[in-house]
């Protein structure tokens, strides 16, 4: 485990094993710890890197709101390749985190061997579908800051998880789950590495999200999980595993 220090936020990311590097980020309210399995899998034959993103786990809790972006997530992540010396890596990350993968890449094509969607979509093209997408995101940070950390409900990825307080995911949900454009949607057809886009059979908001950049990504591979819902690596651990390891041979 070690931390590191981004303006005065603390992150927190974790190094598992040795081998082609591979950058995994959680979903939304969850943490590093439901990759454990993953972790547990492939460290010893790749360098599994995990960690929690600003207002989750054990990473910081910033008061200022400007301190949670998209830009600041992205910039996280590369902050965490540089502190591992790792210049390029296999990036992936499952509902916000596989977002944020797509975010990454945006500004950071280079830094990307290859790519790993996990039940995720690309945001919106049109203004008002994300405008929608945005009003529940803020929503929710007010159920937040209203019920604490009882408004998390008690999913799988949730259950999993430790947060210290409902702040940090409050500000999280306003300025990481929000949206500011289309960027990711419209890069999709410029991506140009291996890319894995993958889903459960039962996760019914991302199956079009899925379809759709499955299409978009010139030679994605794409893989449905059946009997898994949206935190797919939980459900089934062993067909996720089996599918991601397919991927990282040849990708990787």
């Amino acid at each position: 485990m070690a931390r590191l220090n981004r303006e005065g936020v603390s992150i927190h990311y974790e190094v598992h094993g040795n081998g082609p590097a591979v950058l995994l980020s959680h979903g939304y309210s969850a943490t590093c710890r439901m990759w454990d399995g993953q972790i547990a899998a492939f460290k010893d034959r790749y360098k599994i890197i995990v960690w929690d993103m600003r207002g989750h786990g054990e990473s910081d809790y910033p008061n200022d709101p400007a301190a949670y972006s998209e830009a600041l997530t992205a910039a996280d992540m590369a902050a965490i390749l540089d502190a591992c010396g790792e210049p390029r890596a296999i990036i992936g990350g499952l509902s916000l985190g596989g977002y944020m993968t797509l975010a990454f890449h945006l500004r950071h094509p280079d830094r990307c061997r290859a790519l790993m969607l996990f039940d995720t979509g690309p945001g919106f093209r049109k203004d008002d579908a994300r405008d929608a997408w945005n009003q529940r995101a803020r929503s929710r940070a007010d159920d937040l800051d209203a019920r604490g950390l009882a408004a998390l409900g008690t999913s799988d990825e949730v259950r999993m998880s430790q947060h210290r307080s409902a702040s940090g995911l409050a500000g999280a949900a306003r300025g990481m789950l929000t949206q500011e454009n289309d960027g990711a949607i419209r890069s999709l057809e410029t991506i140009a590495v291996p890319t894995l886009v993958l889903v459960g059979a039962n996760d019914t908001n991302f199956l079009a999200a899925t379809d759709y950049m499955a299409a978009k990504i010139p030679g994605a591979k794409k893989v449905v999980i059946a009997d898994a819902g949206h935190a797919s690596n939980l459900h089934q651990p062993a067909a996720f595993n089996q599918a991601m390891a397919g991927f990282l041979s040849n990708a990787g």
